[in-house]
């Protein structure tokens, strides 16, 4: 579905740039599987950092880059070129300061029917050439620039995809690694099988305090890389024997154990691994590229003893050598304390803090339904636009409120299954288009800050298109391409939540998954005479406080007497009670294949595909119920609307 956003709209973006924790090489190195399949598959550990790239990007009929940040007036000089593929790629193969984004714009056009393109930087934070891979930002970068703004519709992992690809039309011919800052600050395991990418993200528990610098010294990474791939893909040599070894099997140990101190909080444990993983770099990698990788500088580092009461461990960045070195730090203090000790050695010291990171980063919301029962307002008015009066005392569109609540969650990506490309315009002009500067003028300050945090949710939101009313299910297979290889966040668009927690109801719900990584719907009680309007659940039990199910049925809207007889639970007190669907679900990535079996049954063909067939495919394995601490409501009929807008605010803390 192409975006129509037109050429005089411009678009804000930030990439940051990425540093490798754990696992340097091993990218290239499990390359070299196509030829050897005796090598172990590579593996790292990558996380975006803090600095970056800040543009503006808009349409051009030309490929322009221009620069407006003070940080790279010395060395910027602007760029223009033909969208002509011969022009590109010719400027991408000779090596010059643009090459990396003219390789990138190069295979868009091979591959999409678009015009231009013009960036405009304006702020630099990333250091260059510093093993933090500025190049890999400037082509994710140039890849989203062109997504955004043409409606590609591509998610990370493509974007990622098209940036490697362009990269590799340049002289460089990096690994896959560095175009991890595609996925934002956030560490992310890295697989690679030959061809093959596998990318997961990695939960983490606690605070890891990151300090990394650039050691100010001189290293040539093209000599290292070409030192290091004469040992593939086939090792004759002890040295290059070696080199396979702890880029190889030993890198996995490296990587299994430090996947498991992320995941429990073991700064302590995760700073000796950095220790361990320079050792055996240092033993078993260097000698292949001693003149490089010997690295005096980086190893009197190593061995400060102030450093060394500040920090549980240190190693190399990126390719190695004098380029940059990371420490982590003990706490938020040590950290602080470190960048001053840096900064004294005249060093420019940047800080990282990765805090917890969930499982879940993506939802999806249909809205594609007509409204029936909410004629004659849904004529002009979707009813998920529907107005609430919510606690802030804004009067907002029920969407907007469930979106505010996912996105405090710490959802990233939202996807919106519409009815049709007039629908997708109507969403897009209410979070997107700001209002007229007369308006905007008549509204007091608290409005007008809101006015940037109904864009920010906007910015989060993507779109598909259900061309046929073919049910629930069927509007969630739409996104199958949204999800990738991620686990997402389902909720209902006609439906809103309060709640006496702290954590709103979908943040409750993902701390859930964390914890038992297995496919969840929110459930809540219901009374035994409403079971006929609901999906009803039961099962047993799995804790003392009734909150977590091992779900054994689902039966859609049963009557009472099956609800009764066959769907009823006992509370702590042996009292029974009737569970129903709650709104919210997380399902794993493999629903997808099970809704696509529904689709091409064509038996079904073109009876509704439902969600509760594809859900029951889970039970006995491992699909769960939980409930929550927040209430439902409806604004889907007339009656039920009624009630919200008396009940909402009254309910919500």
């Amino acid at each position: 579905m192409p975006n129509t956003i037109t050429k005089t709209e411009t678009i804000n973006l930030f990439v940051p740039g990425r540093l490798c924790l754990f696992g340097e090489h091993s990218d290239w190195a499990g390359l070299h599987r196509i030829f050897n399949a005796d090598i172990t598959p590579g593996a790292a550990i990558v996380t975006g950092i803090e600095q970056g790239i800040y543009a503006e990007v808009e349409k051009s009929s030309n490929f322009v880059m221009y620069n407006e940040a003070p940080e790279l007036s010395d060395t910027w000089v602007n760029f223009e070129s033909s969208m002509q593929t011969d022009e590109l790629r010719s400027i991408a193969e000779s090596g010059s300061y643009f090459s990396y984004a003219a390789g990138v714009a190069s295979f868009i056009k091979d591959h999409y029917s678009i015009e231009g393109l013009k960036i405009t930087i304006k702020k630099m934070t990333l250091p260059m050439k510093k093993g933090l891979s500025s190049s890999a930002a400037i082509c994710v970068l140039v890849a989203r620039a062109f997504n955004k703004l043409y409606g590609l519709n591509l998610n990370l992992r493509g974007e990622m995809d098209i940036a490697f690809k362009g990269e590799q039309r340049t002289p460089s011919r990096c690994g896959r690694l560095d175009q991890a800052c595609a996925f934002g600050s956030v560490p992310v395991l890295m697989e690679f099988n030959g061809d093959d990418l596998y990318i997961k993200k990695l939960i983490t528990k606690g605070n890891f305090y990151w300090v990394f610098c650039d050691l100010e010294a001189e290293k040539d990474t093209i000599k290292i890389l070409r030192d290091l791939n004469k040992c593939y893909p086939f090792a004759e040599t002890d040295t290059e024997k070696n080199v396979h070894k702890a880029l190889g099997i030993m890198n996995r140990q490296i990587i299994e154990k430090a996947v498991d101190n992320l995941k429990n909080g073991e700064a302590e444990k995760l700073g000796s691994l950095m220790t361990e993983a320079q050792s055996i770099f240092d033993v078993m990698v260097a000698p292949a590229s001693i003149t490089e990788l010997k690295a005096p500088k980086l190893h009197s580092f190593f061995d400060d003893q102030v450093i060394k009461t500040l920090t549980y461990g240190a190693k190399g960045v990126g390719s190695q050598g004098d380029g940059s070195i990371q420490f982590l730090a003990k706490d938020a203090n040590t950290q602080d304390e470190l960048c001053q000790y840096l900064s004294k050695q005249g060093l420019t010291p940047y800080k990282l803090t990765i805090a917890p990171q969930h499982h879940v980063r993506k939802a999806i919301i249909p809205v594609a339904g007509f409204g029936t029962r909410l004629y004659p307002a849904t004529r002009r008015i979707k009813k998920d636009m529907m107005p609430l009066l919510d606690k802030d005392g804004f009067l907002k569109p029920a969407l907007l409120i469930l979106l505010e609540q996912v996105v405090e969650a710490g959802i990233e990506e939202i996807c919106l299954v519409v009815s049709s490309k007039d629908d997708y315009k109507t969403y897009e002009d209410f979070f997107l288009t700001p209002l007229s500067s007369e308006h905007m003028d008549k509204l007091p300050k608290e409005m007008k800050k809101y006015e940037q945090k109904i864009k920010n949710i906007g910015e989060k939101l993507t779109y598909r298109i259900q061309n046929e009313r073919l049910g629930f299910g069927h509007a969630v297979y739409q996104c199958q391409d949204f999800c990738a290889s991620e686990p997402v966040l389902l909720l209902l668009g006609d439906t809103v939540y309060t709640t006496n927690n702290k954590n709103n109801t979908t943040q409750q719900l993902i701390e859930f998954y964390d914890k038992l990584e297995k496919p969840l719907i929110a459930i809540h009680k219901i009374p035994l005479k409403d079971v006929i309007h609901y999906g009803i659940l039961s099962g047993t039990w799995l804790d003392t406080s009734c909150t977590v199910m091992n779900v054994t049925d689902f039966v859609e809207k049963p009557d009472v007497s099956l609800a009764e007889n066959k769907l009823t639970m006992q509370n702590k007190e042996n009292d029974k009670e009737n569970y129903a669907v709650f709104g919210q679900y997380i399902l794993p990535v493999e629903i997808f294949d099970v809704l696509k079996g529904q689709i091409e049954n064509t038996s079904n063909y073109p009876m509704e595909i439902n969600m509760t067939d594809a859900l029951c495919s889970y039970i006995g394995n491992g699909l769960t119920g939980v409930v929550l601490d927040g209430k439902m409501h409806d604004i889907g009929i007339p009656e039920a609307y009624f009630n919200t807008m008396n009940s909402f605010v009254n309910n919500n803390v």
